[in-house]
């Protein structure tokens, strides 16, 4: 009598039931350096915006292994060739696409590591897991990079219209509560195509795509780019930016020893082994919550009051400007405060300081969306919607912002 396998299963609030189609997917989902992915927030600090967005790229993961799910069935019921080898590294291609993430995203980006990508660092995850697993994860791995021969495969792991976008925009909807997010990502996948080994997306579906780059566009806007959010990041690295400073002039400074080793040492990419891979995968947003908790009392001035802005939520006041922030308005702001407590222009600046955010809900310059018409012919998505306001979300906005204190305690 054959062993029956038992059929695995998670309970999603977006989609309902997940099914993990085979057992190497499962245990990819069950090895650690996955698992570590439910201690990563998938919208960094914007919980201090929007309450309800806790959820984590654990969750935004499985949700984008069952949207290929769906994509590779529709392909396939379009007659598109897909062989059981390439479902599975399109499926764990998706899986796996944001395992580099850091604590909190894509705030701690560039100030645990120098100048590495998260998806740098999530080529690293995989290349070691392939090695684990026999490697069994090579033709996901050429996937994600697109080097596989079949670009319509790397289009759907990452392009203007992939699954990872048709998840996340549809669960940060849901999470914060703001409903100009909710796409129809099933209405989408159901009008994808491919034509010359291109990702399309057929005529009827057009108003659908209208639809997800308009949500796109606001939801940046109103939640991955909204000004608190910015300012709560902005802080969150200039604690890591302070500590590392502290630390280099031989300050003592508690914390967990993963976090502890990024703080110590300069870590590029043509550094990054094996081992620091291994001491990378121990960190996560506990370890950065934590240390601010042990900071908070430490005695340097910058170093405790940034910790307590950010836990006890009394953030820096933004203001966002359509031209470029004037110098002289950053002193007004910073001597005030250089004279009220002693501290350098230096250490006024950790609380003064102006930067930019840009948003272009679609390139139509590399990657485009193409729609398939009904005779055949195919083209560029901003071409072919009689929507006037597709050109404009074509256009890259640019504002600026300026930060500085309302109190300091």
């Amino acid at each position: 009598m054959t062993k029956r396998t038992k059929l695995k299963i998670f309970n999603d609030p977006i989609y309902g039931f997940i099914t993990i189609p085979s057992e190497r997917i499962f245990k990819i989902i069950a090895h650690p350096y996955f698992q570590r992915l439910r201690r990563i927030s998938q919208m960094g600090m914007s919980y201090l915006v929007y309450p309800g967005a806790h959820h984590t790229r654990f969750h935004h993961a499985l949700g984008g292994l069952h949207l290929m799910q769906q994509a590779i069935e529709i392909l396939r019921f379009k007659g598109i060739e897909i062989n059981a080898e390439e479902e599975e590294g399109l499926q764990i291609a998706i899986l796996l696409h944001d395992i580099g993430h850091g604590p909190f995203s894509h705030a701690m980006e560039h100030s645990i590591v120098e100048g590495v990508s998260h998806e740098c660092i999530s080529l690293l995850f995989m290349e070691e897991m392939n090695t684990e697993f026999n490697q069994s994860l090579t033709l996901a791995i050429d996937i994600f990079k697109g080097s596989y021969s079949r670009k319509f495969m790397n289009q759907l792991v990452s392009s203007q219209l992939d699954m990872d976008r048709l998840d996340y925009l549809k669960r940060d909807s849901f999470y914060t509560g703001v409903p100009e997010g909710n796409i129809n990502s099933e209405r989408i996948i159901t009008m994808l195509n491919v034509v010359d080994d291109h990702l399309v997306v057929e005529e009827k579906g057009i108003y659908s795509v209208e639809k997800f780059l308009v949500a796109r566009r606001l939801m940046y806007w109103q939640v991955y780019l909204h000004k608190t959010g910015v300012a709560a990041e902005q802080l969150l690295i200039r604690v890591l930016k302070r500590a590392k400073e502290l630390i280099e002039r031989g300050e003592n400074l508690t914390s967990s020893p993963a976090l502890s080793y990024f703080l110590h040492n300069k870590v590029t990419l043509d550094k990054f082994d094996s081992d620091i891979l291994g001491t990378f995968a121990k960190l996560d947003d506990y370890d950065i919550i934590s240390a601010m908790k042990e900071w908070m009392e430490y005695d340097d001035f910058v170093l405790s009051n940034l910790c307590k802005m950010l836990l006890n939520r009394d953030l820096l006041k933004v203001k966002l400007k359509k031209k470029k922030i004037n110098p002289e308005k950053l002193k007004k702001y910073a001597l005030p405060l250089q004279k009220k407590y002693s501290i350098t222009e230096e250490e006024a600046n950790y609380f003064v300081f102006s930067g930019e955010i840009s948003n272009v809900a679609y390139s139509s310059e590399n990657d485009k969306i193409q729609i398939l018409h009904r005779n055949g012919k195919i083209s560029d998505v901003a071409k072919a919607s009689d929507q006037l306001n597709l050109v404009a979300l074509s256009t890259e906005v640019t504002k600026y912002y300026i930060c500085y204190p309302k109190t300091i305690r």
